[in-house]
């Protein structure tokens, strides 16, 4: 490979959440962390260096948005997605969870329901109910080592809703939905006059013999009833530097969302935000393929793993990017017990499967985004605990 994933580059002490926010999370700080999704991998050269340029420029004033920004966009999801959007049709969000709450300001009511499907990103629910509105589920159904939508129980609960929070590839589990699935989903809400929201924040990390479809993308019907949200913070570990981005194809609802973000000076980037994501999607493509590939490595490495040594665990395989939903149901522990088994027995920081709702006990989300060896060392530690059960 040009780019080294192997190597370990030290965290600690430099304000990350992953490292250095252990005690305040976990109780306890000698933790292998495998859990907050960023990855341990350096960003792009590209990335680094269009940022190297700025802070040598030594001048951090009021700025506008960079000017390859939107056509970078534009040329990455038509090279990587075949979607066609214009320019008018973006616009900037800081971060997604923040463009959810966002959405349900903009659009509901307090007291209005938001369906989601568990098991799922937690802050899905977080913001629902923070926001006073009322989350409504339609649990995914675990078939075959994948999860699959019960649409007689989908179009039941949506036919309640204002909005469809949909997770696309979905979160935790690494569902790559296809075309059909989106196009029922669309018809279905478009049906109820519910507007879906698709989080699309992992669409540009489908893994071997997959492929991310937009939901917007899949015809007129979901293309004109739907917010679609996507950065390239995960894609190129890049979180911290806040920059997301919404695409609206109908223009009511674009202006509507607009409208409610410009009022509140919320779609204005800061100095970094647009040049680094331009940098990374015209220039980032070759890292992105070998991060992939590596991943890739690491899920064989941690499956092949688990098989040898830890048969009463099991995994579900993503179909993008570097989370695994890891099965641990076959231990019988309680949510606390298996949360503690974790943390103070295998003494590794891990997501615990009961946060994403419905469907997630027994289960914990482990972040794959790092160098094998730390990989290696996790598994380890999950091994000797195991082996320690009665």
């Amino acid at each position: 490979m040009k780019y080294n994933f192997d190597e370990e580059i030290i965290r600690n002490n430099t304000d990350c959440i992953k490292y250095d926010a252990l005690q305040e999370f976990y109780g306890t700080e000698n933790l292998s962390p495998m859990w907050i999704a960023d990855m341990d991998f350096k960003a792009p050269p590209c990335v680094t260096e269009v940022l190297r340029r700025r802070v040598e420029h030594g001048v951090f004033g009021y700025s506008v948005p960079n000017a390859q920004w939107k056509p970078a966009i534009i040329n990455w999801l038509s090279r990587r997605h075949g979607w066609h959007v214009e320019e008018a049709e973006i616009g900037f969000v800081g971060g997604i969870v923040p463009a959810l709450a966002f959405v349900l300001e903009a659009f509901t009511e307090v007291g209005d329901k938001v369906l989601m499907q568990p098991p799922v990103y937690h802050p899905y629910n977080f913001v629902t109910c923070d926001l006073k509105r009322v989350p409504v589920t339609n649990p995914l159904q675990l078939v075959d080592g994948q999860y699959r939508i019960d649409f007689e129980d989908f179009e039941r609960k949506v036919s309640q809703c204002k909005i469809f929070f949909l997770c696309n590839p979905h979160n935790p589990g690494g569902r790559v939905w296809s075309v059909d699935e989106l196009l029922k989903m669309a018809q279905i809400c478009a049906r109820h006059n519910v507007l879906v929201i698709s989080d699309e924040i992992h669409g540009d990390m489908p893994l071997r013999g997959y492929k991310h479809t937009p939901f917007a993308s899949v015809g007129d019907v979901a293309a004109h009833n739907c917010i679609t949200f996507m950065a390239a913070s995960k894609t190129f570990n890049i979180a911290g530097l806040k920059s997301s981005f919404h695409i609206i194809h109908n223009p009511e609802i674009r202006d509507r969302y607009a409208r409610f973000l410009r009022h509140r000076e919320l779609d204005t980037p800061h100095l970094f935000a647009t040049e680094v994501v331009a940098a990374a999607y015209n220039h980032g493509e070759e890292w992105l393929t070998e991060m992939l590939q590596y991943v890739e490595d690491n899920i064989d490495f941690m499956q092949q793993y688990i098989r040898e040594n830890m048969p009463r665990l099991d995994m579900i395989r993503p179909q993008a990017s570097y989370l695994v939903f890891l099965d641990a149901r076959g231990l019988q522990l309680t949510d606390e017990e298996l949360a503690h088994f974790f943390t103070h027995q295998a003494r590794v920081a891990v997501n615990p499967g009961a946060i994403f709702g419905e469907g997630g006990s027994g289960f914990a989300r482990v972040n794959l985004g790092c160098p094998r060896s730390t990989l290696q060392r996790a598994l380890e530690r999950i091994k000797a605990a195991y082996d320690n059960l009665a």
